[in-house]
C-alpha cells in the first residue's frame, strides 16, 4: 500500500446521488462499499463529509439568517450524515466511531485528537462530524485540519469529476485537466475545487491532497495502491 493513514473527504452532495436532496441509499451502499474494500487492505481511514446534501450556511443569509446561525446549522447537517455512515458501515461489520467537534453526547462522542489516534490504531473508522466547531469554516478546512491532527498521509477529496480543471468540465469540453499541481500553483490560478484555507494548511504541513471521482470503478482502492488516479496537489509535482 501506497498510503496507510488516509484522510476521505466526502461532500453531502456525493451522498445524494440520483436524488436532488437527502441520501441515496444505494450510493452511500457504494460509497461504503469502496470503504470497506481498503478497510480490508489495513488501511486506517478517517472521515469528513459535509452537509451540503441537507443544508448550507452560505444560504443562510438568503433566507433571513444569520450567518453563523446558518453555519451551525450547516454542522448539524454533517452530523445527520455521520450518524447514516456510521450505521451503514456497522452493518457491514466494520467498527465505526463519530467523533464531533459540537457536544451531542447522546449520538456522537465528542473529538480530541487524542481519542482519535487511539481509536485509528485500534482498527476503528473515524468519522469526524460538526466541522471544525466554529463558523465560517468549511469541511474542506475541517478535512485537512483532522487529517494534519491525526498524522494521515494523504488528503483524499472525494467528487464527482475526474480531477481537478481550470473550469467546470460539465458544460464546458474544453476545460483543462491538471494531472499534477503544486500548492502554490493551485492558490494562484484561484482554483475552486478545495477552499484557499484548506490547501494553505496542507501546503504548510505538506499533506498531499488527491482529488478523484468516487464514482470511478475501484478509485479508492487503486489510489490506495499507488495508481496514478486523478489530480494530485503536493509541495513538488
Amino acid at each position: 500500500m501506497l498510503y496507510s493513514r488516509i484522510l476521505l473527504k466526502l461532500s453531502g452532495e456525493a451522498l445524494m446521488g440520483r436524488f436532488s436532496f437527502g441520501i441515496d441509499p444505494e450510493t452511500i451502499k457504494g460509497i461504503c462499499a469502496q470503504i470497506k474494500e481498503i478497510k480490508e487492505l489495513g488501511v486506517e481511514i478517517g472521515i469528513v463529509v459535509g452537509g451540503g446534501n441537507i443544508y448550507r450556511g452560505l444560504r443562510a443569509e438568503a433566507q433571513g439568517i444569520n450567518r453563523v446561525t446558518g453555519d451551525y446549522m450547516g454542522m448539524l447537517a454533517t452530523v445527520f450524515n455521520s450518524i447514516a455512515l456510521q450505521n451503514i458501515l456497522e452493518n457491514s461489520g466494520i467498527e465505526t466511531r463519530v467523533l464531533s467537534a459540537l457536544y451531542i453526547d447522546k449520538i456522537t462522542e465528542s473529538y480530541s485528537v487524542r481519542k482519535a489516534k487511539d481509536y485509528l490504531e485500534r482498527g476503528m473508522i473515524v468519522i469526524f462530524a460538526s466541522g471544525t466547531g466554529n463558523p465560517y469554516f468549511t469541511t474542506d478546512t475541517t478535512a485537512a485540519l483532522r487529517g494534519i491532527e491525526t498524522s494521515c498521509n494523504v488528503l483524499l477529496k472525494a467528487t464527482k469529476v475526474d480531477g481537478i480543471y481550470d473550469k467546470d468540465p460539465v458544460g464546458n469540453p474544453d476545460a483543462k485537466f491538471y494531472k499534477k499541481i503544486t500548492y502554490k500553483e493551485y492558490l494562484e490560478k484561484n482554483l475552486k475545487v478545495m477552499d484557499a484555507t484548506a490547501i494553505t494548511l496542507c501546503m504548510e504541513n505538506r499533506l498531499p491532497v488527491i482529488v478523484f471521482n468516487i464514482k470511478g470503478k475501484n478509485n479508492l482502492k487503486r489510489i490506495i495502491l499507488g495508481e496514478d488516479v486523478g489530480t494530485t496537489i503536493r509541495e513538488v509535482i
